[in-house]
Order: C-alpha cells, then sequence, then structure tokens
C-alpha cells in the first residue's frame, strides 16, 4: 500500500494518507495495461481517411478508343486504376478502429496503473484546490510549490470551469474527470493530483 502527501490550497503540505489498497496497491498486470493501451490509442484513430475507386472518381465514362483495330489493348475508361488519376485499388476507407475490452480486465488495467504510480510515490492529494475566477498564474504557482513533473495529471470530480481555465494554457497540465480517467494519461504522467471527492469516485468506481 501507498501513502500520498496531502496538499493544501496553496500547494503546502499537510501530511500524508494511506492511499487503498484495493485500488492503488495492486499487482501491476502487464499484460491487461498493454492490451488496454492499445485499445486506448486505437480508439483516438478517426478513421476518416478514404480513397475514391475508379467508380469514384470524376470523369471517365466514355471509352477511350474502339475495342478492336488499334492494335492496343482494349480499355473501358481512363479512370481505371493502371491509368494516371485513375482509381486507387484497395485503399483505405473510412472505418472504425474501436477494440473491444471487458469490463473487468478495463478496471484491471486501470487498478493496475494507479498501483504503478502509487509505488514510485508521484500520487498526491490537493485538498481544498479551488478558484474563485480563472487564474492560470495561480495554478502555475501551486503546481510550483508541489514540485510537480514534466507532465502532471489533475483529476477532478466534475465540471469546474474556473479551474479549467486556470489549466488551460498550461502545456504540461491536463485535467480529466474521475468518470473519464483512462490508463495512458496515468501512465505517462508524472505527478498524478487527485482532489478529495475525485479520490473517493474513483476508489468506489475501482475498489
Amino acid at each position: 500500500m501507498g501513502a500520498a502527501v496531502v496538499r493544501g490550497p496553496e500547494g503546502e503540505a499537510k501530511g500524508e494518507i494511506e492511499l487503498p489498497e484495493a485500488v492503488f496497491g495492486q499487482e501491476v498486470h502487464q499484460g491487461a495495461l498493454h492490451q488496454a493501451l492499445l485499445r486506448q490509442l486505437a480508439g483516438a484513430h478517426q478513421g476518416t481517411h478514404d480513397t475514391k475507386t475508379r467508380g469514384e472518381v470524376r470523369g471517365g465514362g466514355r471509352k477511350p478508343y474502339r475495342q478492336k483495330g488499334t492494335g492496343r489493348a482494349r480499355q473501358g475508361s481512363i479512370r481505371a486504376p493502371h491509368f494516371r488519376g485513375g482509381g486507387t485499388v484497395f485503399g483505405p476507407t473510412p472505418r472504425s478502429y474501436a477494440m473491444r475490452m471487458p469490463r473487468k480486465q478495463r478496471r484491471l488495467a486501470l487498478r493496475a496503473a494507479l498501483s504503478a504510480k502509487a509505488a514510485e510515490g508521484v500520487v498526491q492529494i490537493a485538498d481544498g484546490l479551488a478558484f474563485a475566477a480563472p487564474k492560470t498564474r495561480q495554478m502555475a504557482t501551486y503546481l510550483d510549490q508541489i514540485g510537480a513533473g514534466r507532465r502532471v495529471l489533475l483529476v477532478v470530480e466534475g465540471r469546474d470551469p474556473n479551474l479549467e481555465l486556470s489549466a488551460r494554457n498550461i502545456p504540461q497540465l491536463k485535467v480529466v474527470h474521475a468518470s473519464n480517467l483512462g490508463v495512458r494519461d496515468v501512465l505517462i504522467a508524472d505527478t498524478l493530483i487527485f482532489r478529495r471527492p475525485a479520490l473517493d469516485l474513483v476508489v468506489e468506481h475501482l475498489g
């Protein structure tokens, strides 16, 4: 079981708490992590790439020359694939890259990712982190105060417009809702910060 530093509204250390072993103290299952990461990366593909077949290319409706008597091979359209400007054979068409993965396995992978970060000692708890108005400088000062790494993941319990606007212009900081927490975001984060209610939601969901 790992411990996490509790930070106050200004980033000051207020002590430590033990993270729930059911979520942050599990064995790091490499197979589930790998499959979950592949699934998330594949799901990010838009799949909108498209090429035109000979039936979709403009033109080519007229037979280029007569069937017999020219000494050349017979042709029916100048938009055939072997002509310049013709259609593409077996080219990419719009499709979904989504991969299926059982819910239990997805949760297993997320627990493994969180357990790995807890073992590294990079999980912190933000107690009372709130913004009366959007203040990017206040958020940057908070990150400096807690000694955040190059990539920071801040997990919140719900919509918080002031906090989200305060974090929007900080390139190394990403804010996600607890319900949308993904394996890739957890794995690439150098510092993982949970607001107190968000931590409770994650533990309730995965515990």
